[in-house]
């Protein structure tokens, strides 16, 4: 019996202009309510809070340095926090908070290219071999297997090796490793909204297969694609810091956090971790931070699919 049932029935005198309407009883959720909705979990909120800090550091990061980050002084070398320098300063008597702060555009801005470029490749190619079906979907994931095979660290060490030191070559080879991740997920994602019946219906009316694809396909699997690609991006910083760490990233005089770990690995040792630490702990809460609003994304698509 549902609760429906239990309900006393209405009195036949009762006309329908004194019921109450239906659905009265519910309220409709407040501007606090969907933005609570919108953050999930505490610490989806906390998580969001701190990537758009980052994010706004990294655009405002010429006015929020106090000093210049390629500037140093000998004298002012492994100074302990004070008034003048906050987190102190390197062996070469860089300002460790300016760098920080500088270095967050750099640190960002190559797992972003890397997102960017793999998410279109994969998309070009998932869809293209979704679509086409038959040999040529075999033939594409192939391809894939075998560039799984590569670690995208050693694919980068690889283009550094043959282009030399800098950002260019291990964005453009990362993008590269990472690119077989979101073309798998496109094409799963892509096969089954291929099977269903709008699909059929544009190819009925004539409309292009770039169309369709692009136009009224891509958009229905571009949540997910959302959730893949920001824990994408998590790893992608880890991979360029691991870089930059090993000297073939971004080079000095340019600030990053990698750069700026290896950098300090020395004052450890003379009893000034900050310039080491900070930055390390800077990747470590970015890394964590994309990786908890991906899975909280791909956890509520997951959600809104079974239901």
């Amino acid at each position: 019996m549902s609760p429906q049932d239990t309900l006393p029935s209405p009195s036949p005198s009762t006309s329908p202009a004194t019921a109450p309407p239906k659905g009265s009883g519910r309220t409709r959720p407040t501007r606090l309510g969907r933005l609570r909705a919108l953050g999930g979990s505490p610490l989806q909120r906390i998580c969001l809070l701190l990537l758009v800090t980052f994010l706004l550091v990294a655009l405002l990061a010429p006015w929020l340095a106090p000093q210049d980050p390629t500037f140093g002084h000998l004298g002012d070398s492994l100074l302990r926090p004070g008034a003048g320098h906050w987190l102190g300063t390197d062996q070469g008597g860089h300002d460790t908070l300016s760098a920080l702060i500088v270095g967050t555009r750099t640190s960002l801005a190559g797992p972003l290219a890397v997102v960017l470029s793999s998410t279109v490749l994969g998309i070009a190619v998932g869809l293209f071999a979704a679509w086409r079906g038959g040999w040529v979907d075999t033939a594409v994931g192939r391809v894939l297997d075998v560039l799984f095979a590569f670690p995208a660290l050693l694919l980068a060490i690889l283009a550094v090796a043959l282009f030399g030191k800098g950002m260019t070559a291990p964005v453009l080879a990362m993008a590269l490793a990472y690119m077989p991740y979101t073309a798998r997920l496109v094409r799963g994602l892509a096969v089954r909204e291929k099977a269903r019946p709008y699909v059929a219906a544009y190819q009925v009316q004539g409309h292009s297969a770039l169309f369709v694809t692009v136009r009224r396909m891509l958009p229905n699997i571009a949540p997910t694609l959302l959730a893949q690609s920001t824990v994408n991006f998590g790893y992608a910083l880890l991979d360029l810091a691991a870089l930059s760490f090993l000297g073939l990233g971004v080079q000095p005089p340019t600030p990053d956090w990698g750069a700026m770990i290896n950098q300090g690995q020395a004052a450890v040792l003379q009893g000034q971790p900050l310039s080491a630490v900070v930055p390390a702990v800077a990747v470590v809460l970015v890394v964590v931070a994309f990786n908890v609003v991906g899975e909280n994304l791909g956890d509520r698509l997951a959600g809104r699919d079974a239901r």
